[in-house]
């Protein structure tokens, strides 16, 4: 059986706030349709390595590619139309939108938005409908189907995490970057939360780099671990290799 080809390489990327490096030399690769948790201490550089991946922060130096395409310094909605999306520790939704409509806005180049071709309905009629029946699959993948009417300001957390993700989708990314997307959420919806992530791999084939510090639930659904430590990347591997690490053990564990 081949590798799987790589999604996302990460090159020597360093980034700095004045005298700190919270990014120093990181590098890595992603293998397509996988899922791997970034995990370390509070102040490792995770979430920085993620707004850089996602274009929020620029490296200082270091390359980002993403299916071989050189992406590093690129805005965010440039990043974002390649099929690179991220969602946020606190989910930002259209609060006053319903959930169905929250995935309809994330369709890219709706033409029935089109200032010239919206009076036209004929002309935008059929991806209209095209765009519907692909939400109503992405709700039924996230389990979200029967609260398609509800206004997202009423959902669970744990649901307002998967709608965020769903809007994703929507978008057509192929590579999610989650921040902490359990977190807050109890035990039964944060283990249907990584059920879905698995799901959501194995059917659409998206791949997944997740930052993630509830290891207790995560673990068991992940094919891959970064470690992270002083913002560098101290272990890869296995969830079993990496918490085994002594590395781990000392910097992250604190055992």
């Amino acid at each position: 059986m081949s590798a799987a080809a790589e999604i996302l390489e990460v090159r020597e990327v360093h980034k700095s706030f004045g005298r700190l490096r919270a990014i120093d030399g990181v590098t890595f690769s992603l293998a397509e349709k996988k899922i791997t948790i970034l995990i370390g201490p509070n102040g490792s550089g995770k979430t920085t390595l993620v707004n850089v991946i996602s274009g929020f922060y620029k490296p200082d130096s270091g390359d980002i590619l993403y299916r071989s395409q050189k992406i590093t310094g690129w805005a965010p909605h440039r990043i974002y139309r390649t099929g690179i999306a991220r969602t946020f520790q606190v989910p930002a939704l259209f609060w006053k939108l319903n959930v169905l409509e929250n995935l309809l806005v994330a369709e890219k180049q709706n033409e029935g938005e089109n200032f010239l071709r919206a009076p036209f309905r004929g002309l935008w009629k059929k991806d209209e409908e095209a765009s519907t029946v692909k939400a109503a699959r992405i709700l039924e993948l996230l389990n979200l189907s029967q609260h398609w009417k509800k206004q997202a300001s009423t959902l669970s957390g744990g649901q307002m995490k998967l709608l965020e993700m769903g809007r994703a989708l929507m978008s057509g990314a192929e590579l999610l970057l989650l921040d902490e997307p359990i977190s807050g959420v109890n035990p039964t919806l944060a283990h249907e939360i990584f059920a879905t992530i698995v799901r959501l791999r194995d059917e659409l084939g998206v791949t997944f780099l997740i930052v993630e510090h509830r290891l207790d639930i995560a673990l068991g659904y992940v094919d891959q671990v970064l470690a992270m430590a002083y913002g560098k990347i101290v272990s890869s591997g296995t969830p079993q290799a990496v918490i085994s690490d002594p590395q781990v053990i000392e910097s992250y564990l604190g055992a």
